[in-house]
């Protein structure tokens, strides 16, 4: 493809800051990928979860803040189907 006098090269995935993009929109990569990376950053800050220290609040809004934060950057460009979609909700029923 030629775009203002520059070729571009046709490739099967780009990965972009946060994601990676297919040219079969095929996200269940990406998804594996976050739920690893979710589950590392759950594991970072399990401790303060467990805390009797901090109130539920504190502890969701940790949760929401940096551990969903994680897995879902970048979800907007996502099409998933229903195996995906259960995928994530098993990630978020277990932390």
């Amino acid at each position: 493809m030629r775009v203002d006098n520059n070729n571009l090269e046709r490739v099967e995935e780009f990965k972009c800051p946060g994601t990676t993009l297919t040219n079969q929109n095929y996200i269940a990569e990406e998804i594996k990928s976050r739920l690893k990376s979710g589950n590392a950053c759950y594991l970072s800050v399990q401790y303060l979860l467990y805390s009797r220290l901090l109130s539920k609040n504190l502890n969701i809004k940790i949760y929401r803040t940096t551990i969903l934060a994680v897995v879902l950057y970048g979800f907007e460009t996502w099409s998933l189907t229903l195996r995906e979609e259960r995928k994530l909700s098993v990630f978020r029923t277990w932390c």
